[in-house]
């Protein structure tokens, strides 16, 4: 990515690079609320379709020294953010719960004498079913994670060999129940469908089996050959187009049936119940990033200016906050909103486009009136059709071709 801002070679404050924290000039009286989201990059096995920053463990995980980094890290910052309130926290990875429950215990406690840390934050963790017991769950909990992702993928024993997953079902099973048992009433559950060879009555009854436990939450979501990973390299025998098709328009209408609304493309919940961490992502909100490959935004004086981290978990224990910057333009504005905010089944009030981006409406033109007349896009709201919604990524290429 390229970038007008030089990088943060030395771990100092973005003011450094005259980026200074949201002040003068904002649309918004008050700065808005943040999340924080801090990534954990080890994991017992890479999965060959993962192509997050995630490494396999080798050896014993030195827990403390990775915690005075990301500490280290947070101080870095919160000199761009100061007196903003945390709303949300999520632990992701990589394989969080690798993490004993002392250290996300002793995380969590830094962050609070660090931040100001919201009394009804939504604190979420991310938890592998072959990773994890039930002690675990646990101490989470008493730690002060109120909020659980746990990434199954799929309940059919051949599908998990496949997708090179450490459990089995009866293991994502006793996870989940694990995790209500130690008190969490929050709970995501992660499922893939579109694996190799998958028919449409085995993802139905992956599906099946995911409403049964009745979490309040479910990410339910294709998968996909994503570049630099083996899946890509050697790519297996995927469903064809057409019954993809099929398996989606089934498993949307079984989860319509069961009470769970789709309110992002491949995500649902029970009401009440959404995400509130990505919704501040799919709403252009802040979020600080920290950990090793950890990506953040900030809205400052001069505008929007998104970061990340050293990718690396050795180089970047070495040096925390080492990363790059870089200051998003105003031609990039429209589309980097609407990538996000199109996600949204509601979409979004023409006003927060305006107040994110302190751009006018004029800057969504002639894009936006195109899309209306071609009733892919609804009037009075930045929000895509049903139509739309099915070509979503074509739809978005007006604002692309536009800029």
């Amino acid at each position: 990515m390229a970038s007008d801002v030089p990088s943060k070679a030395d771990g100092t404050a973005f003011s450094a690079f005259g980026v200074g924290p949201l002040s003068e000039g904002r649309t918004e009286p008050d700065p808005p609320g943040v999340g924080l989201y801090i990534h954990v990059p080890w994991c017992l096995r890479k999965c060959p379709y993962c192509d997050f920053n995630s490494h396999a463990l080798r050896g014993e995980l030195d827990e403390a020294r990775y915690l005075q980094a990301l500490l280290e890290d947070l101080d870095h910052d919160l000199e761009n953010a100061p007196d903003r309130l945390v709303e949300t926290v999520f632990i992701g990875g990589g394989t969080p719960s690798l993490l004993t429950g002392e250290t996300v215990a002793a995380l969590l406690a830094g962050i609070r004498q660090r931040v100001a840390l919201a009394a009804d934050a939504e604190i979420t963790l991310e938890a592998n079913p072959g990773a994890v017991d039930a002690v675990h769950f646990l101490d989470y909990r008493r730690a002060g994670v109120n909020r659980l992702s746990i990434g199954v993928q799929s309940f059919d024993a051949a599908q998990l060999q496949r997708l090179g997953r450490i459990h089995d079902p009866r293991q994502a099973m006793e996870a989940f129940g694990a995790a209500r048992s130690a008190g969490f009433d929050n709970i995501n559950l992660d499922l893939m469908f579109g694996l190799p060879e998958q028919t449409v009555a085995q993802a139905l009854a992956d599906l099946e089996q995911a409403l049964a436990l009745a979490p309040e939450h479910l990410s339910w979501y294709q998968l996909t050959l994503e570049p630099n990973t083996l899946f890509h390299a050697r790519p297996p025998a995927l469903p064809e187009e057409e019954l993809l098709w099929e398996i989606q328009e089934a498993g949307l209408a079984r989860l319509a049936e069961g009470g769970y609304r789709r309110y992002e493309i491949s995500a649902f919940s029970l009401e009440g119940r959404r995400c509130r961490h990505n919704l501040n992502y799919w709403t252009f909100g802040d979020y600080l990033g920290i950990g090793a490959g950890a990506h953040g935004k900030i809205t400052v004086e001069g505008g929007v200016v998104r970061y990340w981290k050293e990718r690396h978990p050795e180089r970047y224990m070495e040096r925390p906050g080492v990363g790059g910057v870089h200051r998003v333009g105003k031609a990039e504005l429209p589309l980097e909103f609407l990538m996000n905010a199109l996600r949204l089944v509601e979409g979004v009030e023409e006003a927060l486009f305006c107040r994110r981006t302190r751009l006018t409406l004029q800057a969504l033109e002639p894009a936006l009136s195109r899309l209306r007349a071609r009733g892919l896009m609804e009037a009075g709201r930045l929000r895509a059709t049903s139509r739309g919604y099915d070509f979503l990524n074509d739809l978005l290429l007006e604002f692309e071709h536009d800029g």
